[in-house]
């Protein structure tokens, strides 16, 4: 009869394996922080959109609505009166909010 016993670590390798493993969390943490602050000081500065700047944003056939838009004023903007119906996921047309994703087919006049 065999008897299979699992070694013991000594308590000396399990504090260095806690001590590796925390250590590695640490640097985890730090390189998705640098990699963050590095992402964001990469992006480009753009002056604020103001007045009719913003209306004269092309509507390409993907459209992510922004702060303050309604169907009606991308509708208006892009020449696109059956938004609503190209849009299934849209269930009720006055619950739209910034970062919806619309498919926009303009009309051509």
């Amino acid at each position: 009869m065999s008897i299979h016993c699992k070694p013991r670590l000594s308590r000396s390798s399990a504090a260095i394996a806690d001590a590796a493993s925390c250590y590695c969390a640490v640097l985890l943490v730090v390189l998705i922080l640098l990699g963050s602050v590095r992402e964001y000081s990469s992006l480009p500065t753009e002056a604020p959109v103001k007045g009719s700047h913003l209306l004269t944003r092309p509507c390409d056939e993907i459209y992510v609505v922004g702060e303050g838009e309604t169907l009606h004023t991308i509708s208006d903007k892009c020449g696109d009166p059956y938004i609503v119906e190209q849009n299934p996921h849209i269930h009720d047309p006055d619950d739209v909010f910034p970062g919806l994703v619309i498919k926009i087919t303009p009309s051509r006049s």
